[in-house]
């Protein structure tokens, strides 16, 4: 018998709480949104009359852009506020903030903060639709939902696949949500970097593998995606030098020729090229790095009409 699943009003947090289902009803919504977005008029009316914040306490680009993009296509709204060009700077608490928004009648506030749990503590204060834009070194839901986009458009299927991680998942809010993610739609995990760059808990949870060399996590993998080193999370001290990093943990061609022939390459972004990745790989025929960016406008959309509209899936 089947049922009916929808996201109406749901909050993106975390993709830990959301099930395999509904992951997979995100990712398919996603691939309608994707013909949008190559039209040649992106716009249609999904949204129209509906209003979204962007409020981003740290820099970005591609994930604040493509978030507004996203709800521009789809007829919304879009303010965008940074904490440079706001009362913030004159002090006002994030609660006073999320309560003047909240005041204006949005429907939905797409928010980044330096703070783990922040996203969340939004949803406790008001009534808005939150969606985590990157919460710390926490989650970064809408990344990890387009790399799982990007991985089945390009190998069709996702389910026992091998990816291998490479880098500082310590400090990565990306490798958290990819984690989460991969694991619930049957990816096969393998991680690798320095041991300060590894947190404890990985050596423990079913369906990773940690391994010391970067070479063991490559091999035979589907999948290789590179973490940026985020030295601005950083205290000293975790790795020699970036010189030392590039040459014992970065990915590189002569590396990259350990993985599957078919494998693909992501990042993030932005990257530090000639550290985590060299330019050579960074611009290969593997590498889907400029892909993602494109996906995540789909996601992006869909996470949009799915939370503020809902959506079927039977």
């Amino acid at each position: 018998m089947s049922r009916e699943l929808s996201l109406k009003g749901r909050d993106i947090l975390a993709l830990e709480d959301f099930s395999a289902e509904e992951i997979r009803l995100i990712l398919n919504t996603a691939k309608e949104m994707k013909n949008i977005v190559g039209r040649d008029i992106k716009k249609v009316p999904a949204l129209r009359g509906k209003s979204i914040v962007t409020l981003f306490y740290e820099p970005s680009t591609r994930t604040r852009t493509s978030f507004e993009l996203a709800g521009k296509y789809l007829g919304a709204d879009v303010v965008n506020i940074t904490s440079g060009t706001s009362s913030i700077v004159k002090g006002e608490s994030l609660r006073d903030t999320l309560y003047t928004i909240e005041a204006m009648g949005v429907d939905a506030i797409v928010m980044r903060h330096k703070a783990e749990g922040a996203a969340a503590y939004a949803a406790s204060v008001v009534s808005p639709v939150i969606v985590n834009a990157g919460d710390g070194a926490h989650a970064h839901p809408s990344q990890g939902l387009l790399n799982l986009y990007t991985i089945e458009e390009n190998m069709g299927k996702l389910e026992g696949l091998k990816v291998a991680i490479l880098g500082d998942v310590l400090h990565s809010r990306v490798a958290r949500s990819d984690i989460q993610g991969m694991r619930k739609m049957g990816l096969e995990i393998h991680i690798a970097g320095p041991r300060p760059l590894l947190p404890r808990f990985l050596h423990e949870e079913e369906g990773i593998t940690v391994h010391d060399r970067v070479e063991d996590a490559i091999e035979d993998a589907d999948v290789v995606e590179v973490l940026r080193i985020q030295l601005e999370r950083m205290k000293g001290g975790l790795f020699p030098s970036t010189r030392e990093y590039a040459r014992i943990y970065g990915l590189s061609e002569e590396r990259l020729k350990r993985a599957n022939k078919n494998a693909i390459v992501l990042h993030p972004g932005p990257m530090n090229r000639g550290w985590e990745i060299s330019e050579s790989v960074a611009y290969h025929v593997q590498s889907r790095i400029q892909e993602e960016v494109k996906n995540g406008v789909a996601v992006r959309m869909a996470l949009f009409t799915l939370a503020l509209m809902g959506g079927k899936h039977k």
